[in-house]
Formats: structure tokens, sequence, C-alpha cells
């Protein structure tokens, strides 16, 4: 391993996972040398074929030879129907808190009383205000504007420009989706939804997608998900 960078996997593959391993690959040749990323678990493709010029260095079945060798991971499968169960596939994976990696992009904003939680990704030009408390393995994408005095929760998605004013609750699981605008002092019940372009200006009970300008209620997610083998090699 290399000694001067700490090498991460990314676990899922095109979609999120790529785009996070360009991003990482972006802060190194800015001279951000933390974290090096070296490949993917992805339960689709082969073994020692690649995405975008990274291996495929197992499946999600090898996590446990990858964690005692000392490798940190970034989780990257999401979706809207059925997050919770991609949530508790996370679970079962038990990877330890310190091994999961805090990648922030040396061109976001973070203000200095933010706190961050173990696993989770600030892309590019992304800027987050004082006062916000986001959770672990949440992935905040391009562009995307985060206020002040926040609380949010674990595996949340934040889609590029997505736009979210202040003192809101957002809980575990809520996807915000591209370009959406978040009305401050809301709270967003977990595994709910926003759709893209949508301008939130009530609050969202669990499970529930939103959409439109302004947005309203669209339908339930799906759960049947809950009964169904998991199928882990989406990146999104």
């Amino acid at each position: 391993m290399n000694d001067s960078k700490k090498n991460v996997i990314i676990i899922g593959g095109l979609g999120n996972g790529s785009v996070i391993a360009a991003a990482i690959r972006d802060a190194n040749r800015r001279g951000y040398n933390e974290w090096q990323a070296v490949g993917y678990l992805n339960d689709r493709i082969i073994k020692g074929d690649s995405i975008e010029g990274l291996p495929v260095l197992g499946s999600l079945d090898d996590i446990q030879y990858f964690t005692c060798k000392g490798y940190y991971f970034i989780y990257t499968i999401y979706r809207i129907d059925g997050q919770n169960y991609r949530i508790e596939l996370f679970k079962r994976l038990n990877i330890p808190e310190e091994q999961l990696a805090v990648f922030i992009h040396p061109a976001a904003y973070i203000a200095d009383n933010v706190h961050i939680g173990f696993g989770t990704v600030v892309m590019p030009n992304v800027s987050i205000s004082p006062g916000t408390t986001i959770g672990k393995c949440c992935l905040i994408m391009v562009n995307a504007t985060i206020g002040h005095n926040n609380k949010i929760g674990a595996h949340c998605h934040f889609a590029a420009q997505s736009c979210l004013g202040a003192y809101l609750n957002i809980g575990d699981g809520v996807h915000i989706g591209l370009n959406a605008t978040v009305r401050e002092n809301l709270t967003l019940g977990k595994y709910s939804a926003l759709g893209m372009g949508a301008v939130l200006l009530n609050d969202i009970k669990e499970y529930e997608i939103w959409a439109g300008v302004p947005a309203k209620f669209l339908r339930n997610s799906k759960r049947e998900f809950e009964c169904l083998p998991i199928d882990h090699t989406s990146g999104h």
C-alpha cells in the first residue's frame, strides 16, 4: 500500500462511485494527498475489469479481506426506492467506522464548526454553513449548498446544485434531487425524497416522495425491495 496516501475502495460503480473517484484524482492533482482511490467492489463487474480506469478488486463478499488489510471505504449504493434496504446492506458489511473515508474536496467550503460523520463525501464547489451537523455516509455532490444550523441524518444524498436552507431537520436516507431547493425550518422524514428541480415549502413525512414547483406529494417510495434479494451493483 502507498504510505503517503490512505487507500480507499469505492463500494459501487458507474454513477456516484465513478464521479467520486474522479474527484479524488482531481484532488490529488491539486496537491491534496490524504486519499488515493484504488478501485471498486462491485457484484456485477468481474474482478480484474475496470470502471473508468480503476480496477474492480472484487465483490462485496470480499469486504472482510480488504477491511483486514487496512483499506478505507466509501459507500455509494443508494436509490430513491428501497433506500432503507440499501442502508441495511451497508450495515451488513460491518465496516468499522474508523475505516469509512471522509473525503472533502479542496474546492469545497466547510465552515469551521460543521460536524461531518464518518464516510461522508463532500464534492467540489459545495458550501456548508456554520452549525450544521451531517451524519455518516452522506454524499454531497458538486455545487450543492447547505445552509446553517441544520441537523442531517446518515446516508443522505444531496444531488448536484441542490440548495438547502437553514434550521432543517433531515432524517436518515433522504434524497434531494438535482437543482432542488428546500426552504428553511422544515422537517424531512427518513427515506423521503424530493424530485429534481423541485421547490419544497412544506414538511415531508417518512417515505414520501415530493416533486414540482411548489413541491407536492407524488407518491410513497416503494418498499417491495425489502422482500427481494439485494441488488448491490448500482452506483446510485
